[in-house]
């Protein structure tokens, strides 16, 4: 092949020079966090109906294979495989978070990494470093696309999980320099998605993750088959920036790619909330507030220019949730829940869709929303780049104001959850599924498992 130029060839050194020895010790400790959360959403999501509807999809329709579907344990290809593994782990709005790309990388890269390891019978080292090989290409080449991707009205998951899961097999593969940069190219071409469904509703945004997995996958095999993609993927005049992002990205900026450089991984943010993470600064601010829930006269939140694409006034069902998916991207609505002590969480949302928690017009929930004020600060934008704050100012009914700023929600690198709440959550989610017997083995097995484990064994845990 031609010259590589500098972006592109700093974002394929980054997969093919990466080996296990020189990911630092945080960087594994944030990637046994992350396969910690991700696999028990994997779990514990696998009954939703969108995730059954995917499952059934794919049994009528898939390859054979080695690999394992959670839960269920059915047998396909690699690519199947994570297809629905991928969707179940970010089937809830549960799943990881990455603050400075507003993305997911955890769904697509720990189903990947764990799919081909199992395809290509290796063990658990090498699955971690694939995880960690697809999480720094997806985040890395996510934060220099922030926050116009978003703002521009595309779901930055959809397309970067593309590129995560292409790296991971060129990991795994041991792919040289060459054919890494065609597998990442090749995966620009199925790059697609946008935030519609935080409007108007559709369980396809589930799927995404699915999507773009799979997509990342048969993108690297396609470059494996000698199939070629643009090397100026990232950088051309028609390349992902310029295209999707709207403006350029210079050569220097090929720095952000190197192993030199802080690894993503060890920023991971895991969810207490089950719902977008845009509104967790408010919902931990609610929390803060609940005393006097009940009286409230109103309540300004100050968004940024994103987060109000999101979950805010471009919303068209921000104040009228009428479905699973509106509510879970209503700030309003997610906030008033906060507020009155109903929960954000997994059980909350699980009610909402067995008809237990009542959020239409004239209930407690819809009142405390409808006095709930969005506007856009776009000095936020400024101040806190890379990061969803909230600007939260209630004033009640006696006259007294109470004034409510929070930068670093729960979950954060910068505020994390204890391993303590992180295992809460892990059984929370898993043992209804697994037992909590295998729950507990399952767990143990991620926090502390040996890394000669072969991938099958290990993913034999994750079957019911």
């Amino acid at each position: 092949m031609g010259n590589i130029p500098p972006v592109e060839e700093a974002v394929a050194r980054l997969v093919t020079d990466l080996t296990f020895d020189t990911i630092p010790s945080d960087a594994l400790v944030g990637a046994r966090r992350l396969m910690q959360d991700q696999l028990a959403l994997q779990v514990g999501s696998a009954a939703l109906p969108w995730s059954q509807a995917v499952l059934q999809l794919t049994r009528t329709a898939h390859a054979p294979g080695r690999s394992h579907v959670a839960a269920s344990g059915e047998e396909m290809s690699a690519a199947d495989a994570a297809f629905v593994n991928a969707t179940y782990g970010h089937g809830f709005e549960y799943d990881d978070a990455h603050r400075s790309s507003s993305s997911h990388p955890g769904s697509c890269v720990v189903s990947a990494a764990l799919a081909v390891g199992e395809e290509l019978g290796t063990s658990m080292r090498e699955v971690i470093t694939g995880i960690v090989a697809g999480y720094e290409v997806y985040t890395r080449i996510g934060k220099l696309a922030a926050p116009e991707l978003l703002e521009r009205g595309f779901h930055p998951h959809g397309l970067l999980s593309n590129f995560g899961a292409a790296a991971v097999v060129a990991k795994m593969r041991g792919f040289d320099l060459s054919t890494t940069v065609h597998a990442l190219a090749i995966a620009l071409s199925h790059a697609s998605g946008t935030t519609e469904y935080t409007s108007s509703g559709g369980s396809i945004k589930r799927v995404h993750a699915g999507i773009g997995t799979r997509n990342g996958i048969r993108a690297a095999e396609m470059a494996a088959a000698g199939i070629t993609g643009p090397t100026t993927f990232l950088s051309g005049g028609k390349g992902f920036y310029r295209t999707y992002a709207g403006r350029p990205v210079t050569d220097d900026l090929a720095r952000t790619f190197g192993l030199d450089q802080t690894f993503e991984i060890t920023r991971v943010w895991l969810k207490p909330y089950c719902c977008c993470g845009i509104s967790h600064a408010y919902i931990d601010g609610a929390r803060q507030l609940s005393a006097r829930a009940g009286e409230v006269r109103s309540v300004v939140l100050g968004i940024q220019t994103g987060g109000n694409v999101i979950v805010g006034n471009k919303n068209a069902n921000a104040y009228a949730p009428r479905i699973i998916e509106h509510l879970q991207y209503s700030l309003p609505f997610q906030f008033a829940l906060s507020m009155l002590g109903k929960g954000n969480g997994f059980s909350t949302h699980h009610a909402y869709l067995a008809g237990h928690l009542d959020v239409s017009e004239g209930s407690d929930v819809a009142v405390l929303a409808h006095k709930v004020k969005i506007e856009v600060k776009p000095e936020l934008d400024d101040a806190y780049p890379g990061r969803w704050v909230g600007d939260i100012t209630v004033d009640y009914i006696d006259g007294s104001c109470d004034r409510v700023f929070v930068d670093n929600p729960i979950g954060t690198a910068e505020n994390p959850m204890s391993q303590q709440d992180l295992d809460a959550k892990f059984r929370d989610v898993t043992v209804s599924t697994l037992g909590a017997e295998r729950s507990e083995t399952l767990l143990w097995a991620i926090r502390g498992g040996d890394l000669d484990r072969p991938a099958a064994d290990f993913a034999a845990l994750l079957r019911v």
